[in-house]
């Protein structure tokens, strides 16, 4: 069965191109959406392209977008629990205040995508492209983010604590009063970015480059700085630092050390910090008569 259009249960005409068989099955199977109800069916796959689409308000919980093209898409504040996004592109997508705990992410695309006030607890983003993302009050308490691309992304209030960032590039974000809490920063890439009333008590930024960032009120209470390279970062006002931690990390003459502490130079140690670049966005799958949902 092919059509253009589908018209929903509560009316509403979906973007062209959209076929909806899971509606299309509802008699048959009782865990779809009634008449009256927003509700998508729960297994559902989506596949092809739906660029611009409006999904708004839906409840998608456990749906699989596999090699979608959702550029641009409206979901916000969608139910989007324990879903998976594989290959999938979200570059623009309006994820404002959406619920995407649980999810897993694998090549997917996120890039400029509004996740403002959106739920990521428990999120695995592994290797997953976030660069200019707006995450501004978003909770992403516990994700797994190692490898992760946040270049320039807004992380204003942004709740990481306990987070996994493992490698994760963060080269210019606007992070203030964000918090870092107990997160694991080992090897990540902080430069040229504003952490200005950040938290990073507890956390582990073993090996982490700091180059270039500001970090007025900052709170390094209990943070591991071992072998850390903060070459040229502003520490001047951050809060909480000990001598014994500056004592790990590799400063320079740039370095700006809160108080009376210091700092220690590195020798044998040559720093490059080159200009992120974000990976380009994944080929967008080519354009099906229908973009279908399958139970």
């Amino acid at each position: 069965m092919a059509a253009d259009t589908f018209a929903s249960p509560d009316g509403m005409t979906l973007a062209p191109r959209l076929l909806f068989l899971a509606a299309l099955l509802a008699p048959a199977a009782p865990h779809m959406a009634m008449a009256g109800e927003r509700e998508v069916a729960r297994m559902v796959s989506f596949g092809g392209a739906c660029a611009g689409c409006e999904l708004s308000g839906r409840k998608l919980v456990g749906a699989r977008f596999i090699g979608a093209n959702f550029a641009g898409a409206a979901l916000v504040g969608s139910d989007l629990r324990t879903s998976r996004f594989i290959g999938s592109n979200f570059a623009r997508a309006d994820l404002s205040r959406a619920d995407l705990s649980e999810t897993g992410m694998a090549g997917a695309n996120f890039a400029r995508a509004n996740l403002s006030g959106a739920r990521l607890r428990g999120a695995e983003l592994r290797g997953t492209n976030l660069a200019g993302a707006n995450l501004s009050g978003a909770d992403a308490t516990g994700v797994e983010a190692q490898g992760g691309n946040f270049t320039r992304a807004v992380l204003g209030r942004t709740q990481l604590a306990g987070a996994q960032l493992l490698g994760a590039l963060f080269t210019g974000v606007d992070a203030r009063n964000a918090s870092f809490r107990d997160a694991g920063l080992q090897a990540a890439v902080l430069t040229n970015g504003r952490f200005d009333g950040a938290s990073f008590q507890g956390a582990d930024l073993g090996q982490a480059i700091l180059t270039g960032s500001s970090f007025a009120g900052a709170d390094f209470r209990d943070a591991d700085l071992g072998g850390a390279v903060i070459a040229g970062a502003d520490l001047s006002r951050a809060r909480g630092l000990t001598q014994g931690q500056l004592d790990e990390a590799c400063a320079d003459a740039r370095t700006r050390p809160p108080g009376r502490l210091t700092v220690r130079a590195c020798s044998g140690i040559r720093l490059f910090v080159r200009r992120s670049v974000p990976p380009p966005a994944p080929q967008s799958p080519p354009a099906p008569r229908h973009l279908v949902m399958a139970d």
